[in-house]
């Protein structure tokens, strides 16, 4: 097969869970659709759980953080209120309409805190950027976001479709505004 990269490897084990509707596809299953040995596999990444954090971290990526926009001509405070609003719905529509990928990324980032921390680093960045904080370990960024918890990680997923979720991220909203400028 012609180079075969990290990247090529992701895409194709996304391609075969959204084919099969299973994120339990193995990594022979994978080297067949590549062409390559299983051991071959291990030449891009140490194991299994290697791969499938790549696998998520790489839809996590494209599927949520690079489909939020928000107009950077609002004030700060009202820029990140709508980059929170789009990040919990972006999680929730993920949810909501791609099951297979949304369980590979729980288990493999939502229930592993350092792969967690690592792909929320580029929101973080976000949340930094548009705050002006300038911190370079994102502890204020991080803080904001770990309070809309109920709204973005898997154990509260079964109330993101509820009548109120709305009215729930505002209370949460209005609970951390007054403090963004002063911590």
């Amino acid at each position: 097969m012609a180079q075969l990269t990290r990247t090529k490897i992701i895409d194709v084990a996304e391609t075969l869970i959204s084919q099969t509707g299973d994120a339990a596809v193995t990594l022979d299953q994978i080297a067949q659709e590549l062409g390559i040995t299983h051991a071959a596999l291990y030449k891009h990444f140490q194991n299994k759980r290697d791969l499938w954090e790549a696998v998520s971290a790489a839809w996590f990526q494209r599927t949520i953080i690079a489909e939020i926009t928000v107009d950077a001509t609002l004030p700060p405070e009202d820029q990140l209120h709508a980059w929170l609003w789009a990040f919990v719905n972006a999680k929730k529509r993920a949810y909501n309409t791609n099951p297979q990928m949304f369980t590979l990324n729980t288990r493999y980032i939502d229930n592993n805190p350092t792969a967690l921390r690592t792909v929320l680093t580029s929101a973080y960045q976000v949340i930094d950027d548009i705050l002006g904080y300038h911190d370079a370990n994102f502890e204020r960024a991080e803080t904001i976001l770990a309070t809309f918890s109920a709204f973005t990680l898997p154990n509260f997923k079964d109330s993101w479709n509820a009548p109120d979720y709305e009215q729930r991220f505002e209370l949460t909203w209005k609970l951390i505004a007054p403090g963004l400028k002063t911590f």
